[in-house]
């Protein structure tokens, strides 16, 4: 049965909610759909917020023939099959989003005919995170050719996760979680009778994710027939909310990693890592956060922790599972066990709210770069001494902490 967040997800950005700063007026999607601009670019946030959707209305704008592949189960072989116009099945549940003339397809888009030859094609590729270097070095030629245009779509920074050369020739979008007034038009258009407190408590729950919210609404529907927020807890300690890579469930599973971690339960930490490993989580997703936790959670206090937090990521990626499953262990122990500040990421944040408050203040004169003659005789480096005790913060600042301890 094809899910009820598939049958509902709009085909025109008149019905699309969220992401004003990309599809409100004059905002760049809309702008490029307007001009009929083709480019390749990457759709980066958190889940359920429209990237999928994004990606067909502009093609379909855009009148291209229209590819989907996830990149947890492709290859080059599906790539090179687009390429060549092989058909293979569609993917399961997204026929007939677009009718006869654009239909999602792992290959071939149905109704492409001998005319399509001439049409542009565009490829959206879901998780690009997942997929390796060597597959990114395999589509690379095809975007810069421009034989494929890519949309990738991840929840991952594509900075850590794209190779160079491929994120260079895309432009990158960040989309933000659903405000609470777009997730409650979202929840009000399925047309389901929900009181105001359970429609509040869906949208606390949902957390900005409208694919989860419609989820939860039609799983309860078909449990209980009744929507309250009875029914609803129900639901989600309820069969139908497994652990996925892109739900509810696997954002709380990794809040409940990360806070065992700085509360010092190892014990805790591993249970919650084991669950990871067990419904296939990505490992190096997971080494990841340790990196993070390192410095944000424990800093100066062992200034170790980034070091061996990072030793387990490139351990991950060399080894990989299961046996990397033991260094994962490993470094977790030791990043519950190292005594925990904040103080260093509590100063960076302090420090980034002035340098967007302020913008670009005067930099001291004794410490500007120096590398011609003019500049110097401008006093540029002026009374510099390699280990200078006054403050060098600009004069607007100077006396300010960042640092409390």
């Amino acid at each position: 049965m094809e899910p009820l967040a598939n049958k509902i997800r709009p085909v025109n950005l008149a019905d699309f909610h969220g992401q004003e700063h990309l599809v409100g007026p004059d905002k760049p999607l809309v702008a490029a759909m307007e001009k009929g601009h083709l480019f390749s670019f990457i759709l980066w946030g958190p889940p359920g917020v429209g990237k999928t959707t994004l990606a067909r209305i502009y093609a379909k704008t855009l009148k291209a023939d229209y590819y989907e592949l996830s990149a947890v189960n492709a290859g080059k072989d599906d790539i090179r099959k687009i390429i060549e116009n092989k058909p293979t099945k569609n993917i399961p549940g997204e026929e007939g989003l677009f009718g006869p003339a654009l239909t999602v397809s792992t290959t071939k888009a149905v109704g492409a005919d001998k005319a399509s030859a001439d049409k542009p094609k565009i490829l959206f590729l879901d998780e690009i995170h997942r997929f390796n270097k060597a597959q990114q070095d395999y589509l690379l030629p095809f975007v810069e050719s421009g034989k494929l245009t890519l949309i990738g779509a991840t929840t991952e920074n594509p900075s850590f996760e794209v190779i160079p050369a491929l994120l260079s020739r895309c432009r990158v979008f960040v989309l933000e979680e659903l405000s609470e007034k777009d997730m409650l038009a979202i929840i009000q258009k399925i047309g389901y009778k929900i009181p105001k407190e359970a429609e509040d408590w869906l949208i606390g729950m949902a957390g900005g994710d409208a694919r989860q919210a419609i989820t939860m609404l039609e799983n309860t529907d078909r449990l209980y027939g009744k929507i309250i927020v009875k029914n609803l807890k129900n639901t989600l300690q309820s069969k139908f909310l497994r652990y996925d890579k892109k739900g509810e469930e696997h954002y709380n599973t990794v809040s409940a990693f990360i806070k065992s971690m700085r509360a010092s339960q190892a014990d805790a930490a591993l249970y919650y890592l084991a669950r990871m490993v067990e419904a296939g989580e990505d490992p190096k997703f997971i080494a990841r956060r340790m990196v993070i936790f390192a410095s944000e959670d424990i800093g100066m206090e062992d200034p170790h922790a980034l070091a061996i937090a990072n030793s387990v990521f490139q351990a991950v990626d060399t080894i990989g599972m299961p046996e990397a499953g033991i260094n994962l262990a490993h470094g977790i122990v030791y990043l519950c066990r190292c005594p925990k500040s904040k103080a260093s990421y509590e100063a960076y944040q302090l420090a980034l709210e002035d340098a967007k408050k302020y913008g670009n203040l005067p930099v001291p004169m004794s410490i500007r770069n120096a590398p011609t003659k003019l500049m110097r005789d401008l006093g540029y480096g002026k009374g510099y001494t390699r280990y200078p005790k006054e403050d060098l913060l600009p004069e607007k600042l100077k006396g300010k902490k960042y640092l409390k301890s």
